[in-house]
């Protein structure tokens, strides 16, 4: 099993590197898109959504405010035409009949540029930042409650449309906005602290984290994975140079970054556990399906991609 995740994750680390490294932020976005897409397809399995239609339903429903989206500013541009035409149009047909007050009106109407709101889309992280946060606090103190909970599975299909859709969205702006480095750290910092837990774990794990939830799991491995984090900040900053005030930032967010993936992915156990099901899939040999191995970063992403917005802030 251990040779088979090894195997996989050398084959597929290269390609995750090429992809963040040298394909354009348009190309990122499809080939994220497609990854989250296939997530998706196993979601809808996992939540009790048999029938081909309706699973076809449920990728039409992330595919089409995807490409709302991934088109965001191109939408702004033409609505922005739009207005001025309508504008002028009414302008120029109120002062051919003869409407001066209407004429006036339209001449002096001043339209706030819609292109100036592009930034809107950054409101969009606070509420997964605040979904995660909940569901790290519930499953810490409620587990077995959060594994009894039932849900209908429509629920479910828009609890998996939220969690995926804006873990796509901002995977792809934090690779646009802040670069093909910061995006490399990101998932470099969730594969360090998933490779610390799980040997931490196998060597020192005795107390489980969340037996109720993922038996495998272990308070040994929980610290391992944190303290990954705590590495991975410092390197960071010491590449970087970073000043002392910014890279305790770095620090922080890092460990907290990996403290919501953890808790992201006992998230999804328990969607598992409740389908009776031990993986969302076997298209990756030793890693299981594609939800199993991007779990952690679906809960993370948000989180980070917070985070980095406003550390860049407060530099500026």
């Amino acid at each position: 099993m251990l040779l088979q995740r090894v195997i996989t994750a050398a084959i597929l680390a290269p390609l995750v590197v090429m992809a963040v490294f040298f394909v354009p932020g348009d190309y990122f976005s499809l080939v994220f898109g497609l990854i989250i897409l296939m997530a998706a397809w196993e979601w809808s399995h996992l939540i009790g959504i048999n029938e081909p239609s309706r699973k076809y339903l449920f990728l039409l429903g992330l595919l089409v405010p995807m490409l709302w989206i991934h088109f965001w500013t191109q939408f702004l541009e033409g609505l922005q035409y739009v207005i001025e035409t309508a504008q002028q149009d009414v302008y120029q047909h109120a002062k051919k009949v003869g409407w001066t007050t209407i004429s006036t009106f339209m001449e002096y109407l001043n339209v706030p540029d819609v292109r100036l709101y592009s930034g809107i889309l950054e409101w969009f992280v606070i509420p997964p930042v605040i979904f995660w946060v909940l569901v790290m606090a519930l499953i810490k103190h409620t587990p077995t409650g959060v594994l009894k909970l039932e849900l209908k599975p429509r629920h479910k299909a828009w609890l998996g449309w939220f969690v995926l859709i804006v873990a796509w969205m901002f995977l792809v702006r934090l690779r646009i906005l802040y670069g093909a480095e910061m995006t490399m750290y990101f998932l470099l910092l969730i594969w360090a602290a998933d490779i610390a837990a799980y040997f931490v774990g196998k060597k020192f794990g005795q107390t489980k984290l969340a037996p109720e939830i993922s038996p495998g799991k272990t308070t040994a491995g929980f610290y391992g994975a944190l303290f990954a984090g705590v590495a991975c900040g410092v390197v960071l900053s010491l590449i970087y140079g970073f000043p002392l005030i910014n890279a305790s930032d770095i620090i922080l967010l890092s460990v907290l970054t990996v403290l919501i993936s953890i808790y992201g992915d006992l998230f999804f156990s328990v969607v598992k556990r409740q389908s009776g099901v031990k993986e969302s899939g076997c298209i990756l040999p030793g890693h299981g399906g594609i939800l199993d191995r991007i779990d952690s970063l679906i809960a993370a992403t948000p989180f980070f991609y917070a985070g980095i917005y406003l550390i860049y802030r407060m530099i500026e």
